[in-house]
């Protein structure tokens, strides 16, 4: 004696679509907000770089017209001394005094040329500080608030 079921008897899940349609808005909300808040962050992420790439030009322009000027600088000490030791030869009475003449340029010529690289040296390195601090600073900067997020 088997049971027949009929329609009236087997009953079929209601689909109540006022709860599906608040759960796409909800959804679609929920999207919308992190869409704004990732714009947010993209924004700031992106101007933050500009910034940082306006500073680090700025550096770069200021540093270069320093080396540029220590250069000139050097350039010019050497020519001096160059022309100065001129004189100072064709003034000597003796070949003696030319070689005497000649070591003792060569030797303050070797002393300016260590000078002037310790200068170039100290110049060069400030100017890698200045032009790297703000790149270096918006990266931290960036680490930081990925690590917060």
């Amino acid at each position: 004696m088997t049971k027949t079921k009929t329609a009236e008897t087997v009953e079929f899940p209601t689909f109540d679509a006022s709860k599906a349609a608040d759960s796409v808005r909800n959804f679609a909300e929920k999207g919308i907000e992190q869409s704004k808040e990732a714009y947010t962050k993209l924004k700031a992420g992106t101007e933050e770089a500009q910034k940082a790439f306006e500073s680090t030009y700025e550096a770069v322009r200021s540093n270069s017209s320093d080396l540029s000027l220590k250069a000139i600088s050097a350039l010019r000490a050497n020519a001096e001394a160059g022309f100065n030791h001129l004189e100072a030869l064709v003034g000597a009475r003796s070949l003696s005094e030319v070689v005497e003449l000649q070591t003792s340029f060569l030797r303050q010529r070797f002393e300016d040329a260590v000078a002037q690289a310790k200068d170039f040296q100290s110049v060069a390195a400030k100017a890698a500080e200045d032009v790297s601090k703000p790149i270096k600073s918006a990266v931290e900067k960036s680490f930081k608030t990925g690590k917060a997020a």
